[in-house]
Order: C-alpha cells, then sequence, then structure tokens
C-alpha cells in the first residue's frame, strides 16, 4: 500500500464503530433496568422506586454523555486543573463527619437532603483528563524520573490516599491500576514503574491485613466454602445463584436468592441475580458486549492525532472495562469481595452517570477523529491497535 493510501481519510466505518458502542452500551442498560427491578421486589414488593430513582439518574446520565459526546475536548484543556482540584477537594470533604455520610462501614457519600453523591465516583473524570493533560504536555519529559514519573505519580497518590481513607480499597485499586497503565502507555520508563507498583501492592497488602473486615474478606474469599456462613456469605450465596441459573436461567422475576439469601443483590452482586434468572447465555453475552466496546476502541486508537485524545480514551475504557472485569470476577469468585459496581447495570446514579460521560468521550473522540489520516509517526500509545 503506497504513502497516499495509508494517510487517506477514513471511511464510513467510524460510524458503524460509534454505533456498535451505543448498541452495546444501551443493550447493557436495558439489561440493567430490567434486572434492578426484578432484583428489589423483595426490598419493596410491588414498589417502583428503584427503578424510577435509576431511570431518572439514567436521564441524568444521556444527558451529560451527549453533551460530552459533542463539546470540544481540547478546549476544555484551561479548566483540567481546576476540575482537579474541585475533584480533590470533594474527596477530603466526604471525610469529615459533618460532611460525609457513613454507609456499611465507610464514609463515601455526600448528601443533600434526598440527593446524595459518591466523590470518587465523579472525581474518575477529572482523574482520567488530569493524568492525560499533564502528560501530553510533558511528552519530552516522559522518560526522566522528575516530571516524567514522579510528577505523575504524586497526582495519582493524592486520589488513592483520599479514597483509601474512606476507606475504599476496590475503588483505590482501579485508580492506581488505571493510572500506572497511562503512565506506561504513555512512556514513562519500566525501571520506574515496577518498583513503584510492586512497592504499591505491598503497601496495599499492608493495609489489608491492619483492617479486620478487609483481612475477613480476603481469608474468606480463599475458603468459600469453609466461611459460607461468615465473610464468605454473601460471595457464597452469589455463586449458588449462578448455580440455580443454569444455562437459560429460571426466568424474570423467578428468581429466589435476590429474595431471600442475597443481600444487596441489585448492586454489587446484580450480575448473579441475571445469571440466575437469565442463565448462562446472558452472563456471557454482558461479557461480550464489554469486550466488543473495548476492543472497538482500542482498534480505533491509530488515528489518535494526539497523546491527550489518545490517553484520554484509553484512560475512559480503561475504567469501564477494569470496573466491569472487577466486579464480574468478584461475585464468580475470582476476586475477593470489593464494593464495585457494574457498569451500566448495577443499580446506583453516580457510577451510571459517570459511565455515560466516559461512553460520551469515546464517541466524540471517534466522532473527530473520522477523517484523520494515519500517519506513519504516530507515537507507540496509538500504533498499539495496528
Amino acid at each position: 500500500m503506497s504513502k497516499i493510501q495509508k494517510e487517506t481519510p477514513a471511511s464510513g466505518h467510524f460510524f458503524y464503530q460509534r454505533l456498535i458502542i451505543i448498541i452495546s452500551v444501551v443493550t447493557l442498560i436495558l439489561i440493567g433496568l430490567i434486572s434492578i427491578f426484578s432484583a428489589t421486589q423483595s426490598l419493596d414488593a410491588g414498589s417502583y422506586k428503584f427503578l424510577e430513582r435509576q431511570i431518572i439518574w439514567l436521564g441524568i446520565a444521556v444527558v451529560a454523555g451527549v453533551f460530552v459526546s459533542f463539546v470540544d475536548l481540547d478546549g476544555l484543556k484551561r479548566l483540567i486543573p481546576l476540575a482537579g482540584f474541585i475533584a480533590v477537594v470533594l474527596l477530603f470533604l466526604v471525610l469529615i463527619p459533618t460532611i460525609g455520610h457513613w454507609v456499611n462501614g465507610s464514609r463515601r457519600w455526600i448528601t443533600f437532603g434526598v440527593i446524595g453523591f459518591q466523590p470518587a465516583e465523579f472525581a474518575k473524570i477529572p482523574f482520567i483528563f488530569l493524568l492525560a493533560y499533564y502528560l501530553s504536555a510533558n511528552q519530552r519529559y516522559l522518560k526522566t524520573l522528575l516530571r516524567g514519573f514522579l510528577v505523575p505519580l504524586a497526582f495519582i497518590a493524592v486520589f488513592c490516599l483520599l479514597i483509601i481513607l474512606e476507606p475504599d480499597f476496590g475503588t483505590c485499586a482501579l485508580y492506581g491500576a488505571v493510572g500506572m497503565m497511562l503512565l506506561y502507555l504513555a512512556g514513562t520508563r519500566l525501571t520506574y514503574l515496577i518498583p513503584s507498583v510492586i512497592s504499591g501492592g505491598t503497601l496495599f497488602l499492608y493495609l489489608i491485613f491492619q483492617d479486620p473486615v478487609r483481612l475477613s474478606r480476603l481469608l474468606s474469599f480463599l475458603d468459600v466454602e469453609g466461611n459460607k456462613y461468615k465473610g464468605a456469605y454473601q460471595l457464597h450465596q452469589g455463586q449458588m445463584a449462578f448455580g440455580n441459573g443454569g444455562v437459560m436461567g429460571v426466568g424474570a422475576g423467578d428468581g429466589r436468592f435476590q429474595n431471600y439469601y442475597l443481600p444487596e443483590a441489585h448492586t454489587d452482586f446484580i450480575y448473579s441475580i441475571i445469571g440466575e434468572e437469565f442463565g448462562f447465555m446472558v452472563t456471557c453475552l454482558i461479557l461480550v458486549l464489554f469486550l466488543v466496546i473495548f476492543c472497538t476502541v482500542i482498534l480505533s486508537l491509530r488515528r489518535a492525532p494526539n497523546l491527550f485524545q489518545g490517553l484520554i480514551v484509553l484512560g475512559s475504557i480503561f475504567m469501564i472495562a477494569m470496573q466491569a472485569l472487577i466486579n464480574m470476577g468478584v461475585v464468580t469468585g475470582l476476586l475477593p469481595t470489593k464494593g464495585i459496581s457494574l457498569p451500566f447495570i448495577s443499580y446506583g446514579g453516580s457510577n451510571l452517570v459517570v459511565m455515560c460521560v466516559f461512553t460520551g468521550v469515546l464517541i466524540n473522540c471517534l466522532r473527530s477523529w473520522e477523517h484523520l489520516p494515519i500517519r506513519s509517526e504516530r507515537r507507540k500509545l496509538v500504533e498499539i491497535a495496528g
């Protein structure tokens, strides 16, 4: 293929890539609404309260996602430091007893009357944009110790420290993993990254061993059957729900585990309810839909015009995909129990809005990249797919 052919603008296949992402996300949301309604009947029989709340949040999420899909992302750069500062302030405020709301052993919520939100969820957006903005603005220094590693590492550490103080170990791990992957893909040296990952992992395990509740969850995860009436009760019931559903499921609304056995079935363990009511086929469909979204985005990265847009796309898809992977790993017993929602499906407005905003970022970039040529001098980041 000649050089001219390589730099020919993309054809309409980018339209189909955006369409694939939108259809996949809409399908996940519909599955979530059906499952939330079924899973919450045991909490308030005959009531549409939880479903109505989720639909209201869905409306807000769609508006936010559509807005982001058309906004000029490069034009937002001047607002990124301010957004990062506000996110850090909110993460600090939620730790104050008179402001943060204590729920299930953690101080994660800020409430205003009947409305509440989780700062750690909304902070995911400025976190990704802040890292992408800094790394793209310091491309020539990415191989250096100070500006290429220590400064962006400090950004990651501030967010992780405030989140782990809530405490929220699962979300802290998500932030840390996504942040370190962005540093690696931007070009930071592995000789800096590997020791820091090992040190961070060691510190993370130390903190778990200092927390009796988290330690109990970890030890229970290692022996689910032996702790099925103690620390692994929820995990054991979730696995039983999968077994009860079999291949085709027992039918929508006919599951029994959300009614009698599985607490908080509409949030972190909703994947188990889907497995019981809709069976193995639908749980596989959900996995495939997330995989389709991930692969579609990765295969589009070759046309990223600059490091900034490449990194915000990677950060967005990593936040969606890794959160889904962690949730499904937890409910299937592959990972220790963590309070991580299943994107687009679990009950909860904060996470739904954030996931739709990230989807809007993906759609925005794919739309703006549609007529850009593939150039041979693209950085390693945007050549990852090709």
